[in-house]
């Protein structure tokens, strides 16, 4: 069984919801006063609030991390079996008997409350700690009713990729709890398993040069996603994913792998991944000292006609260019299509069990990086090194803070520890049983011990581990160790900000995005595109240059 054991395996479920959250700016829309300051941070003032690094590993693993060089990422550590010895990180408990509640989004079924796996949690953390499991399609229409009202629980988690929806840079300081105080610099060395957790995930958590947020599932080696491919059947057919260099070599692929006839076509939708290697970044450039949004790039055009002739070649599955994405994995797994984008939350246990009961010889695998041009250094962009976050109320005493602050120690202890066990397993012999060395769900594990539930308020460093698939391990951590010194970090990288409703909307830009998306598939021209996004920047896509280029590029420089 998937044994909840690492960053990726909750990403699945949450897709439909993000999406490519990783590709999105940190945004959050605060009304359209003139008076609104960015809630966005300096260069000194966050240096001065951020926590102090602290790395820790009591656990060895079995594939160490690989660093990216001077890029700052570093692949997530693979750990092909879990640890035996189970280390003790926290001394005692941590809590001191405190009462409080706990939103965080679920999707899935929400356990019973009360159930034996959260009493449990309370007598290892020592609180009274009450989970609140929400909807998480509905998530983000449920917290800003809660907001609104002022109703905000103790201790919530608010992804990232939902700041517009949330307001969250106004909720900082205002609904939600300062925790510079507590956190910055040396001071998290009272929490040492916070202090584990990568710096570029706290900066995802600070506002205004405060930090008013705790890091979950952070990495140090966020990308958007992979161009995915069924490396057992390319392989079959003697082809390599070293051999696809170019736009022009992927070409050439699809229309060798493409069988009409038979029903297998070489391509699902790759747009949203495969057009990063044409040297897109996530939004913006910098030239010659002046902004130019993505959309202004010849290099985003060349990638749109690209897919617009894929659209129109054949190559790609019916099914894809309508749109359908709801069974892209069934088309994957029967070898209806073999090239794919996707999130990196693909490549993990539960695929490789659903790919293999499908067809006893599947194997996932991803192209390296590539320039589309062949002959340029390719390069990728690195997302926020989180995007989910949880937040403490304001109306909490410090001691309150200092209480949760101890209990999220715990929750963030590294994989492998007593505390990590605990956390996503439960109770041995209840929630789960040692099955070849792996903590394997009983019943009531399966019921009650959700992985978005305490890893929503606070989690270590994520890991690579498939346990029962070493194939699945070796292969991701494999392919992140060729790749990650590929990564880059973009034009105001990690920088929180909270812009008028106006200038998010107009970052949005969803008109040329829906007409983008119909000339991948086909629908539209490249023309039609052009079209758009030049109606976009007259009516505020210049707009929305000017304000950033006032209100961050000006003020608090490129983030990088």
């Amino acid at each position: 069984m998937s044994s909840q054991l690492n960053r990726r395996s909750f990403v699945t479920a949450a897709a439909s919801v993000a999406g490519a959250a990783v590709m999105a700016p940190l945004l959050s829309a605060c009304g359209d006063g003139s008076h609104q300051k960015t809630g966005t941070n300096t260069k000194t003032g966050l240096k001065a609030a951020l926590p102090a690094y602290v790395p820790s590993t009591p656990v060895k693993p079995d594939i160490p991390s690989v660093s990216g060089g001077g890029n700052g990422a570093a692949t997530d550590p693979g750990f092909l079996r879990y640890p035996a010895d189970q280390v003790a990180t926290v001394s005692g408990v941590p809590g001191k008997g405190g009462s409080y509640t706990a939103v965080t989004p679920l999707w899935g079924t929400v356990p019973t409350p009360g159930n034996s796996f959260y009493t449990a949690m309370n007598k290892a953390l020592g609180v009274d700690l009450t989970i609140k499991p929400a909807d998480g399609n509905n998530y983000n229409t449920i917290v800003p009713t809660m907001t609104a009202a002022r109703r905000l629980p103790d201790w919530i988690q608010l992804p990232g990729w939902w700041n517009n929806n949330f307001n969250t840079g106004e909720l900082a300081g205002t609904q939600i709890a300062d925790l510079t105080p507590y956190l910055s610099g040396d001071k998290i060395k009272k929490y040492p398993n916070l202090a584990a957790l990568p710096t570029g995930a706290w900066q995802t958590c600070a506002w205004g040069d405060k930090i008013y947020g705790i890091p979950c599932y952070s990495t140090n080696f966020p990308l958007a996603g992979a161009i995915f491919h069924r490396r057992d059947v390319l392989e079959a057919k003697g082809i390599t994913a070293g051999q696809v260099r170019s736009a022009d070599d992927m070409w050439s692929l699809g229309k060798e792998l493409t069988d009409a006839k038979r029903g297998v076509w070489a391509f699902d939708d790759v747009w949203t991944y495969l057009s990063l290697f044409w040297g897109v970044p996530d939004r913006w450039k910098l030239e010659d000292g002046k902004l130019v949004h993505k959309y202004e790039m010849p290099e985003f055009m060349e990638a749109m006609d690209w897919h617009y002739r894929l659209a129109k070649s054949g190559f790609m599955h019916p099914d894809a260019l309508a749109g359908n994405n709801a069974n892209a994995n069934t088309r994957f797994y029967s070898g209806k299509t073999l090239i794919g984008g996707g999130g990196l939350g693909a490549w993990n246990l539960a695929d490789y069990q659903a790919g293999t009961a499908a067809d006893k010889n599947y194997r996932r695998g991803s192209f390296d990086v590539f320039a589309a041009d062949g002959k340029s250094t390719p390069s990728i962009f690195l997302g926020p090194s989180t995007s989910m976050i949880s937040y403490l109320n304001k109306r909490l005493k410090p001691a309150q803070i200092e209480e949760l602050l101890s209990v999220a120690n715990y929750l963030a202890a590294p994989y492998g520890s007593r505390e990590y066990t605990m956390v996503n397993f439960g109770v041995e012999g209840v929630h789960y049983t040692l099955e070849n060395g792996v903590p394997t769900a009983t019943k009531d594990g399966q019921k009650f011990v959700q992985a978005t539930t305490y890893p929503f308020l606070a989690s270590p460093t994520s890991v690579t581990s498939n346990q029962g698939a070493d194939v699945v391990t070796k292969d991701y951590t494999g392919w992140a160790a060729a790749n990650v010194k590929y990564g880059y970090k973009p034009l105001f990288w990690g920088l929180n900000l909270s812009m008028p409703q106006s200038m998010a909307q107009a970052a949005a830009a969803q008109s040329v995005e829906d007409t983008m998306k119909d000339c991948y598939h086909g629908k539209r021209k490249v023309s039609d595109v052009q079209a758009a996004i030049s109606s976009w920047k007259a009516s505020s896509g210049d707009r929305l240059k000017r304000w950033m280029t006032e209100n961050v590029l000006d003020k608090v420089g490129t983030g990088q």
